[in-house]
């Protein structure tokens, strides 16, 4: 009938809006879907690509180690060098401590930082068996900071007895079965930017230590140097000579007396003049950040 014909086109008319939200609900959820898909897809792309980036990364460093390694090795063989073991600090201060294990799965022990905070939460994240060297200057108020690094190997940087003595101190604190190592830092340069003791005050600092400070164990001297390319540069020249007049002073034997002297751009030479210690950051890690 035409009422009926009326209510039935009532209802296709009431109908229409409900069928349009379920196709628009529909076709939301699909985009959702489809987005979800591309997102998930994208994060596994990045993450795909930061695992190629970490893997080249360790592999570059890896890499940079064995020269460096291989450069020493050659350098503490030559007709000029001593002859005597010389061990790698790989400079690690202002790098990731991804760089570190990188460098440490690749075989390196010992690693050098130059601030206490950096030195102290690397520790806290990576091996126990790295071998720390602090080489940075400091103030006596960080000793307490420093100390507290169960793996700390040596302090680098002790230029006067005022550190020498908070270090005692705070290590008097602790059940310690043997002295830190630790090096006198000698101002061979005389440039003010740089720390360090000047070279006539190395002696009377090494027996404050020896005489006053039974919790550190002095074993040798350390120097920056200015940048100098030529084969036997006078910075490290002058800790050489530094290093003969204490152990006369003192007498202490020559080989007691270790040179930590020689960074990325003259370590050869350094080994070339008898450094037992040098001191590689970006030619290991690359430039700093």
């Amino acid at each position: 009938s035409a009422t009926a014909g009326v209510v039935c086109s009532h209802r296709r008319l009431n109908c229409y809006p409900i069928i349009q939200s379920r196709v628009r609900a529909i076709s939301s959820a699909s985009v959702c879907r489809i987005s979800g898909s591309t997102m998930s897809a994208t994060a596994g792309n990045e993450s795909g690509a930061g695992d190629e980036q970490d893997h080249q990364r360790a592999h570059d460093i890896s890499a940079n180690l064995d020269t460096v390694l291989e450069r020493v090795k050659a350098a503490s063989s030559s007709e000029t060098a001593p002859g005597q073991p010389v061990r790698l600090v790989a400079v690690s201060k202002t790098k990731p401590a991804s760089d570190v294990k990188a460098a440490f799965e690749a075989g390196q022990r010992h690693f050098g930082e130059n601030y206490a905070q950096e030195l102290v939460e690397k520790a806290k994240e990576l091996s126990n068996d790295i071998k720390w060297h602090f080489i940075g200057g400091f103030q006596s108020n960080k000793a307490k900071m420093l100390v507290s690094v169960p793996n700390l190997w040596v302090i680098e940087s002790v230029d006067r007895a005022k550190l020498a003595n908070a270090l005692q101190k705070e290590l008097e604190k602790q059940d310690r079965s043997e002295p830190l190592r630790v090096f006198v830092q000698v101002n061979t340069s005389g440039e003010e930017s740089k720390s360090g003791c000047e070279p006539g005050e190395a002696a009377a600092l090494v027996a404050h230590i020896r005489d006053n400070c039974s919790l550190l164990n002095c074993v040798g001297l350390m120097t920056i140097g200015a940048i100098d390319y030529s084969p036997n540069p006078e910075c490290l020249k002058r800790l050489v000579d530094t290093r003969t007049t204490v152990c006369e002073e003192l007498e202490i034997p020559l080989s007691n007396m270790e040179l930590s002297m020689g960074m990325s751009g003259d370590f050869e030479q350094a080994i070339a003049m008898g450094s037992t210690n040098v001191r590689v950051g970006s030619t290991i890690f690359g430039a700093r950040n």
